[in-house]
C-alpha cells in the first residue's frame, strides 16, 4: 500500500531532513521517495546541500514537494499523520493510492539489460527510468529487528 504526503508548501532542506529522520523511526514504512523540482547547483541555491538521514549524508537534489511511502498496512497512516503534524505546521494532505512501481518493467529491461536480474526489488520505482540510478536515488537500509 502506498501513501502520498502532499505538503501545502515546498519544503526547505532543514524541514526535509527533520521529516525524513522522524519518518525513518516509524515502523512499517518500507520505502520513502521524495519528489520535487530539481535544484540548481550549490553555488546558485543554498537549499541544494547534504542532509543527514540516519547518520548517512545524502545530497539533496530536489526541493521536496511530495513524499511517497510504501507502507505495510493502513494503521501506519495515523503515525505518519502525527509525524507530519509535528513537522509541517502549514498543513498537508495524505492520499492513499499507488504511487511507486512494484514490478520491473520492459523499460527497466531495456535500460539495465542483464544486470536487471541482479537489482534488488527495493530499487524498482524509486527513480526516473531515463536517469542514471546512481545520480537519482540513495538507498538507506533499514535495520532488521
Amino acid at each position: 500500500m502506498d501513501i502520498e504526503v502532499f505538503p501545502h508548501r515546498l519544503l526547505s532542506a532543514d524541514t526535509t531532513e527533520k521529516l525524513l529522520n522522524d519518518l525513518e523511526a516509524v515502523e512499517g514504512i518500507r520505502r520513502i521517495v521524495i519528489q520535487g523540482q530539481r535544484l540548481p547547483s550549490e553555488d546558485i541555491n543554498p537549499e541544494r546541500r547534504k542532509i543527514t538521514i540516519k547518520g548517512e549524508e545524502i545530497d539533496l537534489q530536489v526541493q521536496t514537494g511530495r513524499v511517497l511511502m510504501d507502507i505495510e498496512d493502513e494503521e501506519i497512516i495515523d503515525e505518519v499523520r502525527s509525524v507530519c503534524e509535528d513537522n509541517l505546521p502549514f498543513g498537508f494532505n495524505i492520499h492513499v493510492g499507488t504511487f511507486i512501481r512494484k514490478q520491473k518493467t520492459v523499460t527497466d529491461q531495456i535500460k539495465y539489460g542483464d544486470t536487471l536480474d541482479e537489482m534488488s526489488d527495493e530499487v524498482v520505482g524509486l527513480t526516473d527510468q531515463n536517469a542514471q540510478l546512481s545520480e537519482r536515488a540513495t538507498i538507506i537500509k533499514k535495520e532488521k529487528k
